[in-house]
């Protein structure tokens, strides 16, 4: 699968010079107007079962939604107690995808995320235990307080969609997504997530307090239902192949060449460079986006133009979702850290100097 899809070439185009790359498939066929319906039926479908579930947080759901279409995963930032749970666990539920839900902590060691081998007496040979990163979604809560080895093991798992057990390499259910939660406030006995970590996290959402009227309907909510557990949604329930034909779709989703360099302009004017640079930026960001954060701005953008009902990426497809994919991929000086400067100001700042198509 390319990069950057295009629309395929059709056999009675002329060929292209051989300095001239093409990132075109021919595999890729165009959707028809009928997957168009389907994914925005599917998406509606997932909306309503987090209506049951979730009051408020509206950014929160489209971000997942729109990771799990991309086929990537999402780093959450909040304090405790706005419902970063409930929403992995409604999204597990809506596509009746198998959930764990793991308890970062400094003694957590990797064969408790991915497995061990444990030697079954009577048979006298080893038997393979899986762990919780087996599931279709897995909640890393407060991944910051696991230790650099169990990191590294989800760092694998991440980018390779496979865990190593005993020497034996073991396949990750497919779909698989990671939900990763921090807490920004509480510091005492965490780790900083490694760049390279963090660059593999497609998205990474910021939450914030429900409004007061948000907060009254909850507890409506919970008082009606009798439990602050969710319920079982009595509609219409999605499978895993339904998830698999939102991903399969949004890779089909036409990606024009302006669209895709401006996606590449915005990435790489954060690193100093591209068609406006910005001036003292230098000063401000001792590290930029990687090519990492061009790829997931088109993945999202096409994942967006499919939910909305479109077969093409249009600029605000890209726009909407710069905070998200780029905040934790640009790291500031500490001059910039100690004039109260945060990664989001950086990114208006892109914005507003690299024009859209």
């Amino acid at each position: 699968m390319p990069l950057f899809p295009t629309r395929p070439i059709t056999p009675g185009n002329p060929t292209q010079p051989a300095n001239q790359t093409n990132f075109a498939s021919p595999a890729v066929s165009p959707l028809t107007r009928d997957n168009l319906q389907r994914s925005s039926m599917l998406a509606d479908l997932i909306r309503s079962h987090f209506a049951q579930t979730l009051v408020g947080q509206e950014n929160l759901r489209e971000a997942l939604l729109l990771t799990m279409v991309a086929s990537g995963h999402i780093l959450i930032e909040s304090v405790p107690g706005l419902a970063k749970t409930t929403a992995a666990q409604t999204l597990a539920s809506s596509v009746s995808g198998s959930f764990k839900r793991v308890q970062c902590t400094p003694d957590l060691m990797p064969s408790d995320l991915v497995g061990t081998q444990v030697f079954d007496f009577s048979r006298q040979q080893f038997s393979t235990q899986l762990g919780p990163i087996h599931a279709n979604f897995v909640l890393l809560d407060e991944i910051n307080r696991s230790n650099a080895k169990t990191q590294s093991a989800m760092l694998e798992a991440m980018a390779e969609g496979a865990t190593t057990i005993g020497g034996q390499r073991i396949p990750l259910p497919q779909p698989f997504m990671v939900i990763a939660t921090q807490n920004p406030i509480e510091e005492e006995g965490t780790y900083n997530l490694p760049e390279a970590q963090m660059d593999r996290f497609m998205v990474k959402a910021v939450m914030s307090y429900p409004s007061a009227t948000q907060e009254a309907q909850m507890l409506q909510l919970l008082t009606n239902r009798g439990t602050d557990m969710p319920v079982n949604s009595s509609g219409q329930q999605l499978s895993l192949q339904d998830v698999q034909f939102l991903r399969q779709c949004a890779r089909r989703i036409h990606v024009a060449d302006p669209i895709m360099r401006y996606a590449v302009d915005i990435a790489a004017t954060s690193r100093g460079a591209g068609s406006h640079p910005i001036q003292g930026l230098a000063s401000r960001v001792r590290l930029g986006a990687s090519p990492r954060a061009s790829i997931a701005l088109v993945r999202i953008g096409q994942a967006h133009a499919l939910l909305s009902g479109r077969d093409y990426v249009i600029p605000e497809d890209i726009k909407g979702y710069t905070h998200e994919v780029m905040r934790h991929r640009i790291l500031l000086t500490f001059e910039a850290l100690a004039d109260g400067m945060t990664s989001d100001q950086v990114i208006d700042s892109i914005l507003e100097t690299v024009p859209a198509p």
